[in-house]
């Protein structure tokens, strides 16, 4: 009996000591209600509801559902942008687990909706906040959220249908890939890339490997600048080029 206590006790001891425990007092959902007539990628496939069986005639209610895989609030895998590249069924549970930051740039966009981050952006935000350490996922408030119910806002499509949103620029990308070591970016809008870029170039550089890119976030304004836990729920479809995510941060 005394041994089985101190067995137990030691135990409890080592979890205690584990470095990757979270502590939190807040969990928020980051992710937008998924439902029809949701903003989407022109071309993408439609957001379908169909019910198979109700209540009152099969004792039980079931809907059958159909959406895209980057539609709603969703993450993209390497193989959607590179012939190589690893599918969303091969993340690992914790690759899905990551601290994050937080760069607001709402101002720069309600200025200009084509607005790029720069690496000026970033080290002004370290100059404030300290460092991005390596590990994190860096999210791009731009304000795009509060757009999420116009789709045409959301959008924000010219006369000849070309996007407005703003989005990560290139060599801001590349500057936290290469000198911040950083897991992935996302951002309120749909794309990490602005609605000006035809060659998704974020996309591509930060899906070279198997890091996190987050599309639709919502939620971004009650998250501090840093100390947030992200928790990545995806759909593990084989050979899946992304998937819709459930994302919750605590802190």
């Amino acid at each position: 009996m005394i041994i089985a206590v101190a067995q137990q006790a030691r135990k409890a001891i080592i979890h205690n000591q584990q470095p990757n425990n979270i502590t939190y007092s807040r969990v928020i959902h980051l992710s937008h209600l998924i439902d029809t007539g949701i903003p989407q990628w022109p071309g993408d496939p439609t957001v379908k509801f169909t019910t198979v069986a109700e209540l009152q005639d099969d004792g039980y209610y079931l809907r059958r559902f159909s959406l895209g895989e980057h539609s709603a609030t969703h993450i993209n895998a390497p193989n959607s942008f590179h012939g190589n590249g690893i599918s969303i069924d091969e993340y690992s549970a914790q690759s899905l687990v990551v601290p994050a930051v937080v760069i607001d740039i709402c101002q720069r966009a309600t200025e200009n909706a084509d607005y790029l981050l720069t690496v000026a952006d970033i080290l002004a935000w370290e100059a404030e906040f300290g460092t991005i350490n390596s590990g994190n996922l860096v999210l791009l408030y731009t304000g795009w959220q509060d757009k999420w119910l116009d789709k045409n806002a959301f959008l924000n499509q010219d006369a000849d249908g070309n996007m407005h949103f703003p989005g990560f620029g290139g060599d801001a990308t590349q500057f936290l890939i290469t000198d911040r070591q950083i897991a992935g970016v996302g951002i309120d809008t749909h794309g990490v890339d602005s609605g000006q870029n035809n060659n998704f170039t974020t996309n591509y550089l930060v899906l070279a490997k198997p890091r996190i890119v987050l599309e639709n976030l919502t939620n971004l304004d009650q998250l501090p600048p840093q100390g947030a836990t992200l928790v990545i729920g995806i759909l593990r479809l084989r050979g899946g080029s992304g998937s819709p995510a459930a994302v919750m941060a605590l802190f």
